[in-house]
């Protein structure tokens, strides 16, 4: 089947988390993806850890189905080999440190001045000006910037998330952004700039506890995994050791937790519990009772309790749970793609598609589609020989 982006190519200098997932999502829709990566070592999360066969987690995630370019581009040699793939490229992106690629001569200005149909997709922490526009940023620090952290973790320490959720949020901004300028370019004729940070792509994930704080009334409280307006929500220990995280959202519900769950339907309505900014005030005196309920259940008996009242509920599965997660088997959501280490499990991207197949292909070594790519540009076996002798590829 033809695929959404067929026929589009993405040239990307990227590293890390932030750009790569951009990317790996624009070459699961189809498009041809060539990372351009240092020569030798590559993107420096092929080394963070070496959890997947020898490779690292990081990296298998985030760079399948892509085409692995060395090029060392403070070499013009290389810069020469940068400049013509872009002359026959739709899209740049680039998370460089700051000023790296404008110091190239790889800014949106100059680039569109020569291909003005070429969208270039800038990610940094901060943004390409202000007054934060050349401070080093990674994931932690900007959780820590965007206010993610003062209200994550418990009463007494801040936690960060256990992913890279400010790049992961950066990334999302980028792949939706690039989406909107190829349609934007399909009515215009001319490509555009996106200019994508870290810190506005977290600041609007932080929408609900920003807005609970308006007017510089108190934020919301940092209540562990519990919910820190809403109770009961959270999680709960059954007599067997296992965890049930669950859920009110409404009156209605809390009058069928206390029937059905519980099995005390007076507390419905005792003056303590009966609203929820209530239940909030007096969660630790509701916390003990629910305990004492669940600490004679099985963390199976609670959860068919909870399903029988219809309370929403989930078990706090661990990684080895989530790789054998029923729901993700059974709607066969597993494939199977090629690695330097040999062929790896890799989830299929969201959303079942009616009209095409997701591209899952392999995750390159560093350098593999180098000479290809090089012969694809009319370099001959000689050329190639020298720019590999003078470390340029």
């Amino acid at each position: 089947m033809t695929r959404p982006l067929d026929g589009i190519t993405v040239i990307s200098l990227e590293h890390a988390i932030a750009a790569p997932f951009c990317t790996r999502q624009l070459a699961d829709l189809g498009a041809r993806v060539v990372k351009v990566e240092r020569p030798g070592a590559g993107d420096f999360a092929r080394a963070y850890d070496q959890r997947v066969d020898g490779e690292a987690s990081h990296f298998v995630w985030v760079n399948r189905s892509k085409e692995s370019l060395t090029l060392d581009l403070k070499q013009p040699a290389a810069l020469a080999v940068l400049r013509e793939l872009l002359g026959g490229a739709d899209v740049l992106v680039q998370n460089l440190a700051p000023g790296a690629a404008a110091r190239m001569g790889l800014d949106a200005e100059t680039l569109q001045a020569l291909h003005p149909k070429l969208i270039v997709c800038d990610i940094s922490g901060y943004g390409e000006d202000g007054p934060y526009r050349d401070k080093k940023a990674y994931d932690l620090l900007i959780q820590s910037e965007a206010g993610f952290l003062s209200v994550t973790g418990t009463p007494d320490e801040p936690c960060k998330s256990g992913n890279s959720i400010a790049d992961i949020a950066a990334g999302m901004y980028a792949y939706t952004g690039i989406l909107a300028a190829l349609i934007q370019r399909g009515k215009t004729g001319r490509g555009s700039h996106i200019d994508v940070s870290m810190l506005e792509s977290l600041a609007e994930w932080m929408g609900f506890p920003m807005y609970y704080a308006y007017g510089g009334a108190p934020p919301p409280p940092r209540s562990a995994a519990a919910h820190a307006t809403i109770y009961p929500y959270g999680p709960f220990p059954a007599a067997d050791g296992g965890t049930v995280m669950l859920g009110l959202q409404n009156e209605r519900e809390w009058r069928l937790f206390c029937e059905k769950v519980l099995l005390t339907p007076s507390l419905a309505v005792d003056p303590r519990f009966d609203a929820n900014a209530k239940r909030n005030t007096n969660r630790e005196a509701l916390r003990d009772i629910i305990h004492e309920t669940f600490n004679s259940l099985s963390t199976e008996q609670v959860l068919e309790r909870l399903d029988a009242a219809q309370i929403a509920n989930a078990r706090m599965n661990d990684m080895s749970q989530l790789w054998e997660h029923p729901q993700l088997k059974a709607r066969d959501r597993w494939r199977s793609v090629g690695s330097p280490a040999g062929p790896i499990p890799a989830l299929l991207p969201p959303g079942r598609q009616s009209a095409f197949d997701y591209r899952m292909d392999a995750v390159p070594g560093v350098g593999e589609h180098t000479d290809a790519i090089l012969r694809s540009l009319g370099r001959s076996p000689e050329d190639i020989a020298a720019l590999r002798a003078a470390m340029t590829i």
